[in-house]
């Protein structure tokens, strides 16, 4: 038998974490252009409304939620106000993440706290409550890890960071090959660096130029860029892929950083 490849996600529920800004703020547009109905989460609900706003005068479905990744009581409302408003996600972009770069002899007690805290503990924490509905439910689903190709690598002040998304990366095929006999997947994407609200002044500075000159490419990526791995991702387009890495950073990895 044939199999039609599509990204088409109409009648399906998506939820983003860290969708106030950046990243997640893409991510959540995209899913809801090709038909998902999404739930937007962050700590910044005016910000979700906003983009909520704009997603529904496209013609999409969005609802808000305020949710704090960091608090196991947040999380837990936010899903319950997640599955009233739209149901069981079925699929879920496990986006949030922070970065407080720090030398490893001065970084503090609260910076690496706050850093594994928001992007280990958080996803962990996000991704257990969420496939623990999808289970109860008796649906497939797809959880997608957002990693950096620092999980693979070592860069100088960002030991925190580089910690926490090796150990989301672990955390992905751990969690692909205990619930595959659920039909919930979990797959990851890492990208390199992309241009986003809050590094656009870095990039467009000398320091900036500098980092591009380390890029194959020559370049850093468009959020746009990283739409044809989220989509395969969260479509059947991918339905035989657990536990997978997609890496998009024009070819930054393959220097070895």
């Amino acid at each position: 038998m044939t199999r039609r490849l599509t990204f088409d996600l109409g009648g399906r529920t998506a939820l983003v974490t860290g969708a106030s800004s950046g990243l997640g703020w893409h991510f959540a547009r995209t899913l809801a252009a090709h038909g998902a109905a999404v739930a937007l989460a962050a700590r910044r609900i005016e910000r979700l409304e906003a983009l909520a706003g704009e997603i529904r005068d496209a013609g999409g479905v969005a609802h808000p939620v305020c949710m704090d990744v960091t608090d196991a009581g947040s999380v837990a409302a936010g899903l319950d106000a997640v599955q009233d408003a739209l149901g069981v996600p079925d699929v879920l972009v496990n986006n949030s993440g922070i970065a407080r770069p720090a030398p490893t002899l001065d970084i503090t007690e609260e910076d690496w706290a706050g850093v594994v805290g928001t992007n280990l503990e958080g996803a962990w924490r996000v991704a257990q409550g969420t496939a623990r509905r999808m289970v109860d439910a008796g649906r497939p689903g797809v959880i997608i890890n957002i990693l950096s190709i620092i999980a693979f690598g070592v860069a100088r002040g960002l030991g925190s960071y580089a910690a926490s998304k090796a150990g989301l990366l672990q955390l992905t095929r751990t969690m692909a090959m205990e619930l595959a006999r659920h039909q919930v997947r979990v797959n990851a994407i890492a990208p390199g660096y992309v241009l986003t609200e809050m590094n656009r002044a870095f990039f467009a500075s000398e320091a900036g130029e500098a980092m591009k000159k380390r890029i194959p490419q020559r370049r850093i990526g468009d959020p746009s860029e990283l739409d044809g791995a989220l989509l395969l991702l969260a479509s059947d387009a991918s339905s035989y892929m657990t536990g997978s890495t997609i890496v998009v950073d024009g070819g930054h990895l393959a220097t070895g950083l």
